[in-house]
Formats: C-alpha cells, sequence, structure tokens
C-alpha cells in the first residue's frame, strides 16, 4: 500500500526544510563573522548537544559550546552529504555524514569525517534542531588544545592536550570549527 500523495508531498517538503537547515548550521559555523546568537534560529529554546568537545543544554548554552569549539581555528569548512530524514508528525529524526576541515593558526589542517545525528521539531517559527549530535569516525591532522577559548583577534595557542585523544564511546576525539571573526 502506498501513503497518499498529499503525505508524500508533505514528506517532501519537511525534507527540504531539514536539508536547509543542516546546510544553515554548516554556514553558520563556518562564518566569519561568527554573530552572536547565529545558532539561536537554528535551535529550539530546549535544544541538547553533544560533541567531542562537551555537552550542552538549552539554545544559549549550545551557542557558547558551539563558539568554544570552532573558535580554535582561524578557518573551517562543514560539508555535509547523505541526508537521510524520517518524518514522525511535528517532529523528524535527521542523520548525515559530515567532512570537517580546520585550519590552525600554522596552516596545518586537523580533518574530520563523521556523522551528526539529529532530532528536527516543528515549531511556530518553522523547523529546528531540538537534538544534535557529533560522532567523529577518523581524523587527521593535529587536534586543538582543549581549554580556554582562544580571545577574539588574538591567534589560540595549538598544541596536543592530554584531554585528546581516546573517548570510551566514539574513538578519537575531534573538534569541529570554524572562521576567525572578521
Amino acid at each position: 500500500m502506498t501513503d497518499h500523495p498529499a503525505s508524500q508531498d508533505a514528506q517532501i517538503l519537511v525534507r527540504t526544510h531539514v536539508q536547509t537547515l543542516v546546510h544553515r548550521l554548516f554556514r553558520a559555523l563556518d562564518a566569519h563573522d561568527r554573530p552572536a546568537g547565529r545558532l539561536r534560529g537554528l535551535v529550539t529554546e530546549d535544544v541538547r548537544m553533544r560533541t567531542p568537545v562537551g555537552a550542552a543544554e538549552g539554545a544559549e548554552a549550545v551557542e557558547r559550546l558551539s563558539q568554544e569549539a570552532v573558535g580554535r581555528f582561524v578557518r573551517t569548512q562543514h560539508l555535509a552529504s547523505g541526508l537521510l530524514v524520517d518524518v514522525r508528525g511535528d517532529r523528524a529524526d535527521a542523520s548525515w555524514n559530515a567532512h570537517m576541515t580546520h585550519v590552525h593558526p600554522d596552516e596545518s589542517l586537523f580533518t574530520v569525517g563523521g556523522r551528526f545525528d539529529a532530532e528536527v521539531r516543528r515549531t511556530p517559527d518553522g523547523w529546528r534542531f531540538s537534538r544534535l549530535a557529533v560522532r567523529p569516525v577518523w581524523t587527521q591532522g593535529r587536534p586543538p588544545e582543549i581549554g580556554r577559548p582562544p580571545e577574539i583577534g588574538r591567534p589560540p595557542e595549538v598544541g596536543r592536550s592530554p584531554e585528546i585523544g581516546r573517548s570510551p564511546e566514539i574513538g578519537r576525539s575531534p573538534e569541529i570549527g570554524r572562521s576567525p571573526a572578521g
């Protein structure tokens, strides 16, 4: 038995909204100007996020965690592929592959291949992420140092930190990145 065509059209529309949300997330992470609150229009107020850098709950905390994680690099590029979306009424589960390239101040690269898993929820303002998780599969290059995020306008100190390396859940623990303030 097949779904009603109107139902199929609705699911295609939701998948298109989720795809746009994924690309907006990656563009926000890679933005050169890093405007404060840029992720706020992409997430629910009660969003939960888990990354190799840490976990956060709530829109403000997720914004801070993202800023800290990607602020360690002078430039980044996040690419998404293989997006899968399962629509469940006003919610959807999404997952996609990610290729994340991070540039250290000395121009060396830290590259991560991984997967994002997310829950997306329909809100009065449109579809928003309510849960995000980053799962690295492989890394290449020197991961950034974990610690205080760099000050704007000052290159971050780099080096291997004892906190980076092995995670019992996912193996190597890389970070996600983005571009410096412009």
